[in-house]
């Protein structure tokens, strides 16, 4: 992969740099099922802001791997001491020391928002998790704009928000032209509520799930669906959120995708659906 021009201050503030492994594991198999992925021509994946350890990177290009040998894996970090923790990383995989092929197609560079990339490409989709809860609300539009303009034709920038083991995700996806969706995915096994989501929403939602706001209608609809379809409950929790799923798309709700994708605990609907009046 041909090297970028970063610029002498990359845009935004450096975050906690909390990094699990495996806490990334939900988001990445959507992404890695989206048709703009699968579909793009030779796929350029951008992990921004990947943390304190490279380890993101690495198993999102396992997971996209799995699905498009081509793809390729840029991580970038604000600070340049955890780029050079990530790069150390690689050295050891490139040395066939971990778990991960000594080959795969990783590399990391310094960079924000702005989203630094060689010359003449343009990213894929554009995964930026838990990177904008330090921030306030009004600055969150700004930020989208600037990592949009980013991507490819057809792209994805991912955004969103998980706990620290990731069984509790949410997250927003957009193209260059706003946001198109909104998806929950959740550990169903001993899970209580599914509203347990709303502190871990994204920074455009979290403070928005108040009596009146859309989001917090959908996150109550939600939870009353899961409740209504305990009467499945001896058939497992994937019985059991599948037909709180149905229940809520017979309600009206203008739920996406099938079975397949609601059976990993997973609900995703328009971004309209939630969006702030």
């Amino acid at each position: 992969m041909p090297r970028s021009t970063t610029p002498a201050k990359p845009v935004g503030s450096v975050t906690r740099g909390t990094t699990n492994t495996n806490r990334l594991r939900r988001v990445d198999r959507w992404i890695a099922a989206r048709p703009e992925f699968t579909k793009a021509q030779r796929p350029l994946v951008v992990d921004l802001g990947f943390g304190a350890s490279g380890v993101t990177s690495f198993e999102l290009w396992s997971r996209l791997a799995a699905v498009r040998s081509d793809v390729r894996v840029l991580g970038l970090e604000i600070d340049q001491a955890r780029v050079a923790v990530a790069e150390a990383q690689l050295a050891a995989v490139r040395a066939s020391q971990t778990s991960f092929p000594p080959d795969l197609d990783v590399r990391f560079a310094r960079g924000g928002f702005e989203v630094p990339l060689p010359a003449g490409e343009a990213a894929t989709v554009i995964r930026a998790f838990n990177v904008l809860r330090q921030y306030d609300e009004s600055q969150v539009a700004d930020a989208w704009a600037r990592m949009t303009t980013r991507l490819a034709p057809g792209g994805l920038l991912v955004e969103g928000t998980c706990d620290e083991l990731g069984r509790v995700c949410s997250w927003v996806d957009l193209s260059p032209a706003g946001p198109e969706r909104f998806t929950v995915s959740l550990r169903l096994a001993g899970l209580d509520s599914p509203s347990i989501v709303a502190e871990r929403l994204p920074k455009a939602l979290i403070h928005r799930n108040v009596p009146g706001e859309p989001v917090h209608a959908w996150l109550s609809a939600l939870d009353g669906a899961w409740r209504k379809a305990s009467v499945l409950a001896p058939y497992g929790v994937q019985q059991r959120w599948i037909g709180a799923i149905e229940s809520l798309r017979t309600d009206g709700w203008p739920v996406l995708g099938t079975r397949t994708r609601w059976r990993l605990g997973e609900v995703t609907v328009p971004w309209a659906t939630v969006a702030a009046q």
